[in-house]
């Protein structure tokens, strides 16, 4: 057949000597240094990417392991440690965003936000979420971009800079979270803050789940006015926002009807079932 055909006519030739007929045909030109040059440049935008991709899954990760120690605020014996232990942690967590400002220097960053987007959504969850423990009411965009400006730290890394540089390289950093990946973190917080109310009412606690409930309301009726004219990502956020209100206005109607009638420490119990419930109605896993 003729795919044997082509076979056996191509192995008259070996690659080898094919690859040095091609070279000698085509010389090295303008146009092949141009492509070249667009090789060289893509090759070093992808590597950036992948660098980039990285450092947000650390970020991720880390602003995780601040919101699982933030949680055992309400069942710790000193509140104090876990605050400022947190505080340590989101040091680090910024210092690992200050790499992603350094390899965003001179470049747009919107081009890399699809890398670093899940890491700045889930730090801003995490300082959202340490902030209303501290002070039971929402930080500001504007607070988490003041956090989010650095310097050089000593002489060596300012020298180290210096001598990568040319003449005058900046020796300060910033990278500001954009209003998408904002809303995205405090959508999340409200399932951080659900949690909060049911570990709470386990531990005695009968205030906090009023307060949650009615700051959750005020962050629902701002999500709202949003409604589907914002990106598609909050509106299909907004879905689960109002699952974990509801769960806690049920957990607040629980405390309201029967809270004199259940033990306190069957209370979390109650609740626990009635959220499996809600899921089950709602389709959720």
């Amino acid at each position: 057949g003729s795919g044997g055909f082509r076979k056996r006519k191509h192995d008259n030739f070996p690659h080898g000597q094919r690859r040095e007929e091609k070279e000698n045909v085509n010389p090295p030109s303008a146009l092949m240094a141009s492509f070249k040059s667009f090789q060289l440049e893509l090759d070093t935008r992808h590597d950036k990417y992948e660098r980039l991709v990285k450092l947000s899954r650390d970020i991720t990760i880390e602003s995780k392991r601040t919101i699982f120690l933030l949680h055992r605020f309400t069942s710790a014996p000193n509140g104090e440690e876990i605050l400022s232990e947190s505080e340590v942690k989101l040091d680090a967590v910024r210092r690992k965003i200050k790499q992603v400002a350094q390899e965003l220097i001179g470049e747009d960053m919107y081009q890399f936000h699809r890398a670093i987007s899940p890491g700045l959504q889930e730090y801003v969850e995490a300082v959202s979420f340490q902030y209303f423990i501290k002070t039971r009411s929402l930080i500001s965009v504007e607070e988490i971009n003041k956090q989010l400006i650095f310097t050089a730290e000593d002489r060596e890394e300012t020298t180290n800079m210096t001598s990568n540089s040319h003449d005058n390289q900046p020796h300060t950093w910033s990278l500001k979270v954009t209003p998408v990946d904002y809303l995205l973190g405090v959508a999340d917080l409200t399932g951080e803050l659900m949690r909060l109310c049911i570990s709470s009412v386990g531990n005695g606690d009968i205030d906090t789940p009023f307060e949650l409930s009615q700051f959750l309301r005020q962050i629902y009726d701002g999500f709202t006015f949003i409604g589907n004219t914002g990106p598609y990502e909050v509106s299909k956020k907004l879905y689960t926002l109002k699952q974990s209100l509801a769960k806690v206005e049920n957990a607040c109607y629980t405390l309201k009807v029967r809270g004199s009638e259940i033990p306190k420490h069957m209370l979390a119990d109650v609740f626990s079932t009635k959220t499996e419930l809600i899921d089950q109605e709602e389709g959720l896993p």
